[in-house]
């Protein structure tokens, strides 16, 4: 629900309760009121028919033409600014008012013009029978459920995309109508025994093809398929929507851009594993949470910064940015409890107390909350291996790699599954692991380390001292005691076996 001030021209709505003209009340009844707080909660965005009954008169049965009395109601309240209420002819209705995407907020997260809004069309089925059209909404009705459950992208409802049925859509219309920066959308074809799934990510302001990808199903099997293809759709979008949404940020000045923007272009820093990146990821951090100190996200984003600062050991006082690391992600989850990456950070700040098993109930609630999260999947798998639950950290970084094969943070998803085997004592699948999670982008000095660890453990003595060698020109003054202090591992008997590993290589 809003909770601001809304400005429609000359005219001032506070939601749910009065709408003002110069400061005095505009006449106006209860269910105008709710039509208009509806209207303006949607954010520019259409707003259909039925949507509006269900949100004026819940649980009731009301016929449509109820809604038009009081839609003649409101446009007469509003006197001149009545030109702000768009009819959108077979649909429903918005309101078209510059700026007001900018204003309103919604459960302590931004809705604000730059934030990332999708809508799904069903499947245009492509021959095929009637059985087969289920299947070509069915899908696209799984894409909206889960979507809805990634708090920074705002996602229409079914109720409106579905509208959109056309054999070929007007992408450009789709957008404008229902106020959205992307649509998904694709193709259902059967062949002999096979379901061909096409699906496409446009941008709807340039019409460009963000990204697209094509699943092939066994009929007989596509219910058994389908939530592997609800998956790397929904993988998909976390990777591209992002990596899009900050190329277009960094064509803009930061003075520019607004609390979104800004955090879509640290989201472009923060994983580079370098301190000078991590910094300005940071400082931009910094200015979206300034821009909206209600940006949950933002302060999410904070706990994530000064988390690095404190596990990579990137500034001189650890205990300081270990303290920020908790403060920030505390705020992010006060702001909005339900919002995935606000509750893996903090789960990540529990492991900077050396009681890393006071982070999985965290990490537990953002992969309940967003089961499809690969981030909290990769960071289950180290929580896993460091309490030498090998098992379970090796099937936690299958599913993180799998959601997200080209994830940015994949060295450590590697690096997590290595270390799942050393702890059960399978040191030629650690060693493995661990060269290919040194050798991925973005990887810094402790996976190196570990892949010293791994090979030394399985006997690879030249590998080993090779990069041994790499984590000394990086870090001269490494020790066992940081790479113990990064990764606490809970037996003894592990801790003296990897000591020792270390120690022989001048650790």
């Amino acid at each position: 629900m809003a909770t601001r001030e809304i400005k429609l021209g000359r005219l001032t709505l506070q939601p749910d309760r009065q709408l003002l003209a110069d400061g005095a009340p505009v006449p106006l009844t209860r269910k105008p009121l709710q039509i208009l707080t509806a209207l303006a909660n949607a954010r520019g965005a259409l707003v259909t028919k039925d949507e509006l009954l269900d949100a004026v008169w819940p649980s009731q049965l009301v016929e449509e033409a109820a809604l038009q009395v009081h839609i003649v109601a409101l446009r007469k309240a509003l006197g001149a600014e009545a030109e702000l209420l768009k009819t959108v002819h077979g649909f429903g209705y918005r309101l078209d008012v510059p700026g007001l995407a900018a204003t309103s907020h919604t459960n302590g997260s931004v809705a604000s013009g730059s934030q990332p809004s999708i809508a799904v069309l069903p499947l245009r089925l492509l021959g095929g029978e009637a059985k087969h059209a289920l299947i070509a909404e069915a899908l696209p009705h799984e894409l909206i459920s889960e979507l809805s459950r990634l708090h920074w992208l705002f996602v229409i409802a079914r109720a409106s995309s579905f509208q959109f049925r056309d054999a070929e859509p007007d992408i450009a219309g789709v957008g404008a109508t229902l106020g959205v920066k992307y649509c998904l959308s694709g193709t259902l074809e059967p062949s002999d025994n096979r379901l061909a799934i096409t699906v496409d990510l446009v941008d709807t302001r340039t019409l460009g093809v963000i990204w697209g990808d094509r699943f092939l199903a066994p009929i007989e099997a596509i219910h058994e398929t389908r939530s592997r293809i609800v998956a790397s759709i929904i993988s998909a979008l976390e990777f591209h929507i992002p990596v899009y949404e900050a190329h277009a940020a960094t064509t803009k000045s930061t003075e520019d851009l607004d609390a979104w923007g800004l955090y879509h272009l640290a989201l472009q820093r923060v994983f580079r594993s370098t301190a000078q990146d991590n910094a300005a990821a940071c400082d931009l951090f910094e200015q979206a949470a300034a821009r909206d100190p209600s940006f949950a996200r933002a302060h999410a984003g904070l706990s994530f910064t000064h988390f690095q600062n404190a596990f990579m050991r990137y500034v001189p006082n650890a205990e300081n940015e270990k303290l920020a690391a908790r403060r920030h992600a505390d705020r992010a989850v006060e702001l909005d409890a339900a919002d995935p990456f606000a509750n893996l950070v903090l789960g990540r700040a529990h492991w900077l107390t050396g009681k890393i098993w006071q982070s999985l109930p965290w990490i537990d609630r953002a992969l309940t909350l967003n089961p499809n999260y690969a981030q909290a999947s990769y960071a289950h798998a180290l929580t896993d291996s460091i309490l030498c639950e090998g098992a379970e950290g090796q099937r936690h970084a299958d599913r993180a790699m799998a959601l997200s094969p080209i994830d940015p943070m994949n060295y450590a998803m590697m690096g997590s599954r290595a270390l799942s085997h050393a702890v059960r004592g399978e040191h030629a699948e650690a060693a493995d692991w661990a060269e290919r999670a040194a050798r991925a982008p973005n990887s810094h000095v402790l996976i190196a380390m570990i892949s010293v660890l791994c090979h030394a453990l399985a006997g690879r003595d030249a590998a080993a001292r090779r990069w041994a060698g790499a984590v000394r020109a990086g870090s001269p003054a490494i020790s066992v005691q940081d790479f113990f202090r990064a990764f606490p591992f809970e037996r003894a008997d592990i801790r003296r076996t990897f000591t020792r590993a270390l120690m022989n290589y001048g650790f």
